[in-house]
């Protein structure tokens, strides 16, 4: 434990952001279940007001990662986003099917554009894959996690994603580190290959309400949430999005507010604030159903 315990603060040193995973395993330690299932007891999210899953748990503050570590022999996550993280993922076949490893796939891909691969911060990790840390880029959009985009055995991690850090371990096999040097800037070439792909044009979002003092309040509303989700800085933008999307749905089990067209005005915002169909579809739903447990009035 001690040993984890020092591992978690020199990781939160560099200014990556941790949190506990359960003892020798990769599944997050807290919190112990899903948005759609959150009733508010649990005291983070509680305290926050709404659903805290594990990448906003994460932290580089010393006196709380001294009082997790100080309990169980967690593992430790890192958190790629509030870390200003890239990390990819080259793994190894399994059971000696054969075939190229991620490392050489990675390095042919290099080659096609005439570029190596710089050292940067390294991890080897319990099945012998390799873990290549680098710095996401400062402009540009904010990269996600892909399976298999750059090609077979090569995942990456990012907003929305984590990884095992070093001084864990995964059903008794350790995580170490490989080289021990601060993280390159994301070359590039890769960052290019790894940037989302436009959303297509949108639409203008016009939803009927009528006129009259209620219209005019659940218009303010909706316009409200709208510019919640369309402000919300980099990182905090799903966050804010289940918020408004809590909010609407609340509307929404009351009676003043269309379902269709809550998950509208939210997509149309979403795809603004650029955020992926697949998450906003999502978290849109999970804030329906979470506002829908509250439901709120508006008076004629």
């Amino acid at each position: 434990m001690t040993d984890l315990l020092a591992a978690a603060l020199a990781h939160a040193e560099r200014g990556w952001h941790v949190f506990p995973l359960r003892p020798d395993d990769k599944r997050p330690a807290f919190p112990d279940h899903a948005a759609d299932d959150c009733t508010g007891r649990d005291p983070r999210c509680r305290a926050a007001g709404r659903h805290l899953g594990w990448e906003a748990r994460a932290t580089t503050d010393p006196d709380r990662i001294r009082r997790a570590w100080s309990t169980r022999p967690y593992g430790i996550g890192l958190a790629c986003g509030p870390s200003r993280l890239v990390v990819v993922d080259l793994d190894t076949p399994k059971d000696g099917a054969g075939g190229r490893d991620g490392l050489a796939v990675l390095a042919e891909l290099a080659a096609t554009h005439a570029a190596g691969i710089d050292p940067t911060y390294t991890v080897t990790t319990g099945r012998g894959g390799t873990h290549l840390y680098y710095r996401h880029p400062d402009d540009g959009p904010a990269l996600r996690n892909t399976a298999g985009t750059l090609g077979p055995m090569v995942d990456t991690r990012a907003h929305g994603g984590y990884v095992v850090a070093a001084g864990s371990t995964v059903t008794g096999r350790p995580y170490v580190v490989d080289l021990d040097t601060d993280p390159a800037p994301l070359p590039g070439w890769l960052a290019d290959l790894l940037a989302p792909a436009p959303l297509p044009p949108q639409r203008p979002v016009v939803v009927d309400l009528g006129t009259g003092r209620r219209a005019a309040y659940i218009d303010a509303a909706i316009r409200a949430q709208v510019a919640e989700v369309t402000g919300a800085a980099p990182g905090g933008r799903n966050h804010a999005l289940y918020r408004s999307a809590v909010a609407l749905g609340q509307l929404v089990a009351g009676g003043a507010l269309a379902e269709s067209d809550a998950t509208t005005v939210l997509t149309d915002a979403a795809h603004t604030a650029g955020l992926r169909p697949v998450e906003t579809a999502r978290t849109i739903a999970s804030g329906l159903r979470a506002g829908a447990r509250r439901p709120r009035k508006v008076a004629a």
